[in-house]
């Protein structure tokens, strides 16, 4: 019976050609935006999974108040944090902090004794950490035993990538690192293990693992600075739970934790709390200050999963509509086979096997396209997923699944109105297209399209707040600016050693001789850069309550040419005032309107106090524009500057493009000869600062190319269909034309109904799609404000492919020969 039912399907699928191509192009192409976007949501939903125990793990966050107003909110907090609430909290098992070295982009680490001579690489991956952290994330150890491997200072664990890089083929177990920074520490570390590559899905990303231990030795300023410390809050804490134990019990402890190891909060106006944050929820729900990486969005990740039902949802429409349109085609068919006996389960499990046919069809050809288009994809996404993904288990049930829900979803309604026909009516001639069928498919051509002007619509939205927010001006030029690290390899000089002055200068002398190079500057963070450092400064004199947040920048006597920055009121620093470094700060627009002065010369010559700065009283010199230090998505932030010509981290040159090449060449050679050593690497600052918008980009690369997917598909059904109603209504048409009907009358006529169809879309879509749109830009601190033009244009568009696609079906009737028709009929 089964092998009947197929061989009837087959027949019928090769006997109306055209509409089978359709169906099958309509369902392969949306499984095959479903299948890519279910790969992209199913990886950013998987950060973490390959921690045995993510369930229990939690990272502690810190939020700080002043006033009642939240003033940061950082994934980091206070070293002797992982302490407190181990010895405190019973249902705490353990603990680990993880200090970031890395985002000082000065740190080399070296193998001196690697042949045929050393090898040096410049590090951001590492991080320090208790000896307890190896065996709570159970990570695979290729070589060494995790809970033992950092337990003693001046140990390490390394990847396997960076363990063939370092050692080559030799086992590195036993083998020494040499880290340098420009803090002077100058430390040899053991290897004691080799753990496996981390896989792409974790929001840490490190290849290096240094014990925490090994930072004890430093610091000798401050007394427990990396063990017991309750000043400087820059440690991730990661805890580990008993089995079963609700969280919100545990939070519930941690402000007692706050009130007994820091008293002083309240009598200074502050306050301050601690925060668990599910490990496996980083990923996409957390967007702190000082996250060691770009982290994903679970709205993003949201919409573009919408994007996928959404289009696969059109595609399966597409089939309900042709199917049931082309119902009085197959009624004798129907008719006939009731007659001889056939019931409506044996007529309906036909019409199935032949959506089921159409789909299994469609979705051989969909896993295909998924196959060629993953490198595109991949490209739009920023992933990097192999084809190896498309044979894990998941993927496999998931194609099952699609089939069966296709299958299903597509094919029992138009069997079930196929199979409901009345024989007699049906052979009499007298069946007729119900009115509750035709308004089905009209409300389906409406889902349709309001699918697509939603799309339509969203992409103009998404594409306009992204290129708003890249076209503003950060307050600084960061055009032509060419930016390299500081050198972490310390000279050979030991009276330079700590400053790196003579090195400085000599570099500085050697980029003056080129021509390309305009000016040149050192500063301690560049825009873009997304680590905080915060400090409180009031005007001199007054209450801790009246003081004001700021962000701390240094920079030398060339910052402000090199930045094209507008020095509002006062001067600049000058090496003609050398107590500068000691006595001044500059400071912007907006940080001297909250610290009360009512035009920016009424800051200059004013004391100010800087309580975190061991009571520093600087004397404000300069008034500068303010400058956006991180992206538009963020609120404009008040700022300090400070006087530090040799500490800069960041060394920026403005530079003319005449000769690139030429000039990047020269500024490497001044690099050599003022750093021997150190790795020499560049970049320019505007594609660093513009790095910041990279899941809004490829939000908006996902989003468009699904969305105009999303629209043939559409285009592709209300083909079908007019085609399918101009076959229908060649009769009528014959006869107007012999009456004399024109072209365009007849055009007009046939289009008509679907144009109104595309204007209800419209009409229903606009107000939610605003309200949609509206919240994500909520999101942003910079956005745009949605112009009806919008949704006129998106209807626009909508009406215009619907025009097009009825028409081409349309003129074609218009214009067959009427008496052809006539007789045909």
């Amino acid at each position: 019976m089964i092998q009947n039912l197929l061989l009837t399907a087959f027949r019928n699928l090769k006997k109306n050609k055209f509409f089978s191509v359709l169906n099958i192009i309509g369902l392969a192409v949306g499984m095959t935006v479903f299948l890519l976007i279910m790969q992209y949501v199913r990886f950013e939903h998987s950060y973490e999974n390959f921690i045995p125990d993510r369930e229990n793990i939690y990272r502690i966050s810190l939020f700080s108040y002043r006033n009642t107003g939240l003033i940061s909110a950082s994934a980091e907090n206070y070293p002797a944090v992982g302490p407190a609430v181990k010895n405190e909290i019973p249902e705490i098992t353990s603990y680990a902090r993880l200090y970031n070295m890395g985002y000082k982009n000065n740190v080399i680490i070296t193998n001196e004794n690697a042949k045929p001579g050393p090898i040096a690489f410049k590090q951001r991956r590492f991080l320090y950490t208790d000896s307890a952290f190896l065996p709570m994330m159970g990570y695979e150890m290729v070589k060494g035993n995790a809970s033992k491997a950092l337990a003693e200072p001046l140990t390490a664990v390394i990847s396997e990538k960076y363990a063939l890089m370092y050692f080559g083929k030799e086992d590195p177990v036993g083998k020494t690192l040499h880290l340098h920074d420009d803090d002077s520490n100058d430390e040899l570390a053991r290897i004691t293990g080799v753990f496996k590559d981390l896989p792409l899905n974790t929001h840490l990303k490190f290849d290096i693992l240094f014990s925490y231990k090994t930072l004890f030795g430093r610091g000798s300023w401050a007394p427990g600075r990396y063990d017991q410390s309750w000043t400087r809050a820059d440690m991730y804490t990661f805890v580990q739970l008993r089995p079963g134990v609700d969280p919100k019990i545990v939070e519930a402890k941690l402000p007692a934790i706050i009130n007994k190891y820091k008293p002083q909060l309240k009598e200074n106006h502050e306050a301050e709390s601690l925060a668990l944050q599910p490990l496996k929820d980083i990923h996409l729900y957390s967007d702190l200050a000082e996250e060691p990486g770009a982290n994903g969005n679970a709205n993003i990740v949201f919409f573009i999963n919408l994007i996928g039902i959404f289009v696969l949802v059109i595609a399966w429409i597409n089939y309900i509509n042709l199917s049931t349109a082309r119902a009085l085609t197959r009624a004798k068919e129907v008719g006939v086979r009731k007659v001889m006996g056939a019931f409506n389960h044996q007529l309906i499990a036909q019409f199935l096997i032949e959506a089921a046919l159409v789909n299994l069809l469609s979705l051989i050809i969909a896993y295909g396209l998924t196959v060629l288009s993953l490198p595109y994809f991949n490209s739009l996404s920023g992933l990097s997923l192999d084809k190896s993904y498309l044979y894990q288990s998941w993927f496999i049930a998931l194609l099952f699944l699609l089939w069966i829900s296709g299958t299903l979803l597509s094919g029992f309604y138009p069997a079930w109105v196929l199979s409901s026909f009345k024989p007699v009516t049906v052979l009499k001639g007298k069946l007729k297209n119900s009115a509750r069928g035709i308004l089905l498919r009209k409300g389906l051509v409406v889902a349709q399209f309001m699918a697509s002007v939603a799309l339509i619509a969203g992409t103009f939205i998404i594409y306009s707040q992204l290129h708003y927010m890249l076209k503003q001006n950060p307050g600084m030029n960061i055009n032509q600016v060419l930016v390299t690290e500081r050198p972490g390899i310390a000279p050979n000089d030991e009276k330079e050693r700590d400053g790196f002055n003579a090195e400085i200068d000599l570099f500085r002398d050697e980029l003056k001789k080129s021509p390309g190079i305009e000016s040149v500057s050192a500063s301690g963070t560049i825009p873009g850069f997304q680590r905080e450092n915060k400090t409180t400064i009031k005007n001199y004199g007054i209450n801790s309550n009246d003081s004001i947040i700021v962000r701390v920048n240094s920079m030398d006597y060339d910052f402000l040419d090199v930045f094209k920055m507008n020095l509002v009121a006062g001067r600049n620093f000058s090496k003609e005032f050398p107590k500068d470094p000691d006595t001044s700060i500059i400071i912007t627009e907006s940080a001297a309107r909250l610290l009360g002065f009512k035009k920016p010369e009424d800051a200059i010559a004013k004391t100010l106090a800087l309580p975190e700065f061991r009571g520093w009283k600087p004397i404000v010199t300069g008034v500068v524009n303010d400058y956006h230090q991180v992206s538009f998505k963020k609120p404009l932030e008040p700022s300090i500057f400070l006087c530090a010509p040799y500490d800069g981290e960041y060394y920026s040159m403005r530079i003319n493009t005449n000769n690139l090449q030429q000039t990047i060449h020269h500024i490497r050679q001044s690099w050599v000869k003022a750093f021997p050593g150190n790795p020499f690497e560049y970049f320019f600052l505007d594609d660093y600062f513009n790095q910041q918008y990279s899941n809004e980009q490829k939000f908006e690369g996902l989003f468009t190319s699904f969305a105009i997917l999303a629209i043939i598909i559409s285009s592709l059904g209300l083909f079908g269909l007019s085609a399918y109603t101009a076959t229908q209504r060649i009769k009528e048409i014959g006869i107007r034309k012999v009456l004399g009907a024109s072209v365009i009358n007849i055009t007009s006529m046939l289009s008509k109904d679907f144009l109104k169809l595309v204007i209800i879309a419209v009409v229903i879509t606009s107000p939610v799609t605003w309200i949609v749109m509206n919240k994500w830009l909520h999101d942003y601190a910079y956005r745009i404000n949605i112009s009806w033009l919008v949704f006129v244009v998106a209807g626009l568009i909508s009406l215009l492919i619907a025009l097009l696609t009825v028409s081409f079906q349309a003129i074609k009737a218009a214009i067959a020969n009427p008496v052809r028709s006539l007789r045909t009929e």
